[in-house]
């Protein structure tokens, strides 16, 4: 089956945030590396949305799941080359059997509760 994916606008700032500052900080090729692993998380997500790596977040909100980045890690590697250190998990929801809804991609430090959209 496939799914439909929408990105929430929060989750887009926070994307394009992320990569700006991997750029930044070290470089064009990090940022293009941690934009191909976001990718290869994303599609993880789509193919199995309650895949054994996510963790139920119902604590924070009915149906949020999160999945953090380093376990994509190697199917997002391009040759020898693989974010060492990914530091971000996806809030999602799977609403329904045929659609992921990106909320927001974090820093795996912040305090999620005060990032999270609103009802």
């Amino acid at each position: 089956m496939s799914r439909r994916l929408e990105v929430a606008p929060a989750a887009r700032g926070d994307i394009a945030q992320i990569l700006q500052a991997s750029a930044t900080d070290f470089g064009e090729g990090a940022r293009s590396r941690y934009a191909s692993l976001i990718a290869a998380a994303i599609k993880d997500l789509l193919e199995d949305p309650e895949r054994p790596e996510s963790l139920d977040r119902s604590e924070l909100r009915d149906g949020i799941r999160s999945y953090h980045l380093r376990h994509s890690r190697r199917r997002a590697a391009t040759g020898e080359t693989a974010v060492k250190s990914p530091r971000h998990l996806i809030l999602y929801i799977a609403p329904t059997a045929d659609l992921l809804v990106v909320l927001r991609v974090l820093h795996d430090a912040m305090e999620i509760e005060r990032h999270l959209p609103g009802e």
